[in-house]
């Protein structure tokens, strides 16, 4: 494995950055948006609570980006052939037990956001987020890591779809209802279209380490039509629900996944390392726009 020396103190705030991933927030803040826009439409918005929701969900990401740092350095999965992002801790820029100490102020700053949405909406907010927290570390961290079995992607289909935004949806109005439910298949679809487009790229690699990701489990072809088929799903639900809400606006989302015509076709081409980072940088974009399109084509319309 390579390592690099640690870069100055300067360049420490660029190195958190790097750290935090800021490229795949966006599957954190999409179905936020839309729970959002959902409870407003319904007239049962609520600040504080989409406020928390929000805050709650960036830093659930944020730590479990912190925790796949340092556990697919612990591992040895981020060796010198990888070609998607720097993480810091494989490169030299931060020490492993730096690491562990953001993981843990990650996790802590969670707290007292769950404890106002618990005191707000009730106790299922307490298991809500102890299942987030549990799947921060336990993607990649414990004796058996869901990344490393086969199971991170229907984990982040849940996390980043039907439990994120049902769960917004419900902090405002004290309730939970089936059309976020539904909704969030959306963006959970397109955040397991994410992963799948970085498990496609990692999978030699992935298959040295043991990490049995689906992708190596089932090869390439698997992985690619997994990744075109969530996008697929993703553009139907959007219309699906229309028609049975009558809330037309929400077609916008769908028309965003047009976005990734040209990205597919780089998949289907057989496209591999670098050209997956740009098809992984396209999907991130596409669940951010989806979100948004979503939310304001429902208050819209």
């Amino acid at each position: 494995m390579t390592e690099r020396a640690p870069l100055a103190p300067a360049h420490a705030a660029a190195v958190w950055w790097l750290a935090i991933r800021p490229k795949t927030l966006g599957a954190a803040v999409a179905p936020v948006l839309m729970g959002i826009a959902m409870a407003w439409r319904d007239g049962l918005a609520h600040a504080g609570a989409a406020a928390a929701a929000l805050a709650g969900a960036l830093l659930l990401q944020i730590a479990a980006n912190f925790a796949n740092d340092y556990f697919d350095w612990k591992k040895g999965a981020d060796g010198a052939e990888r070609v998607g992002p720097v993480r810091v801790v494989s490169a030299g820029y931060v020490r492993p037990a730096t690491m562990k100490l953001a993981i843990g102020i990650t996790l802590l700053a969670v707290m007292p956001i769950a404890a106002y949405l618990v005191w707000r909406a009730g106790m299922a907010f307490l298991w809500i987020g102890a299942a987030g927290a549990a799947f921060a570390l336990l993607y990649t961290g414990g004796p058996k890591p869901l990344a490393y079995i086969g199971l991170g992607d229907v984990s982040v289909f849940a996390f980043f779809g039907p439990v994120a935004l049902a769960g917004t949806y419900a902090a405002q109005a004290l309730q939970f209802a089936w059309p976020p439910m539904i909704a969030g298949i959306g963006p959970g679809c397109l955040a397991m279209a994410l992963l799948a487009v970085n498990n496609l790229r990692d999978r030699h690699g992935d298959a040295l380490v043991h990490k049995r990701t689906l992708a190596v489990r089932f090869g390439a072809t698997f992985a690619r039509w997994e990744i075109i088929g969530s996008i697929m799903a993703a553009a139907a639900i959007p219309i699906v629900l229309a028609i049975q809400t009558r809330h037309w606006g929400a077609i916008a989302a769908s028309a965003v996944c047009l976005t990734m015509i040209r990205p597919v076709r780089m998949i289907l081409a057989g496209g591999q390392g670098h050209t997956l980072n740009k098809v992984l940088a396209a999907t991130g974009r596409c669940i951010l726009l989806y979100g948004l399109a979503f939310a304001i084509g429902w208050i819209l319309l």
